[in-house]
């Protein structure tokens, strides 16, 4: 066959030269200005200087980097209320907010796990009843937003120093069962001189109710001919806290 039809694709047709053209420059997305005033404010004013979505954006900005995150923190704390309330909002409910993923919803329970441990820090070994405020910060941090009631209990030595913090009974949303025994007991073996008593209500409100009170009188007459005595039993949630000492329940 002759050279035109072997030649039928082009092949061997002879290319255009092309010029090289200059690249277009590559734009950075909106939100590369603002992220970086936003670390400038930071930077500049601290964790004050910046309402809570803004330092919620401040987290996003690591764990979501090629999206803006502004949307999604103020979505975040329409739903939750607060930053406290976001870290402290279970993963299946952060994940119900539009630009949270499982990764991310994991990412931000660490940074609440990491916070908590950082205020236990605060308190741990320190003479709990001088460093008042920095204990129902910790408390507040590690209970407040939990959607099950927690009974927890801080076992302190003889100068009142922290030696354990622990969960003894997670309930129901308006219940946890206690069992005075088992209070002491565990007391009697950390070696413990005293106790602080601390639970949560999921529904907010801190008041202590008749059967809070009366569960506090049955530890207490049972921890006092062990030599073992009852400080104070905190109830923690979202609108604030209640001391039954405080408030002359005990």
């Amino acid at each position: 066959m002759g050279e035109t039809s072997d030649d039928e694709r082009g092949f061997f047709a002879e290319l255009p030269v092309r010029r090289p053209t200059k690249a277009a420059p590559i734009e950075k997305p909106h939100y590369h200005g603002h992220r970086d005033r936003l670390r400038e404010r930071f930077v500049a004013g601290g964790p004050d200087a910046l309402p809570d979505y803004e330092l919620l954006e401040l987290l996003l900005f690591r764990l979501i980097p090629r999206v803006d995150t502004k949307p999604i923190a103020k979505a975040l704390i329409a739903r939750f209320g607060s930053l406290a309330e976001v870290l402290g909002a279970p993963p299946s409910l952060l994940e119900e907010v539009k630009g949270i993923g499982p990764t991310v919803a994991v990412d931000l329970k660490v940074i609440a796990a990491t916070a908590q441990r950082m205020a236990r820090g605060e308190v741990r070994g320190r003479e709990v009843l001088s460093n008042w405020a920095q204990l129902l910060d910790y408390c507040r941090s590690a209970m407040a937003f939990e959607t099950r009631e927690q009974f927890r209990i801080l076992f302190l030595d003889k100068k009142n120093g922290l030696i354990a913090d622990e969960v003894q009974q997670t309930g129901t949303v308006d219940h946890t069962p206690v069992y005075p025994r088992e209070v002491v007991k565990r007391a009697l073996e950390l070696s413990a001189s005293a106790v602080i008593l601390v639970h949560n209500h999921p529904s907010g409100d801190p008041t202590p109710s008749r059967a809070d009170i009366e569960m506090t009188k049955q530890i207490i007459d049972t921890a006092k001919p062990l030599g073992i005595a009852v400080h104070d039993h905190i109830i923690i949630g979202r609108k604030g806290n209640a001391s039954m000492k405080g408030l002359l329940l005990i």
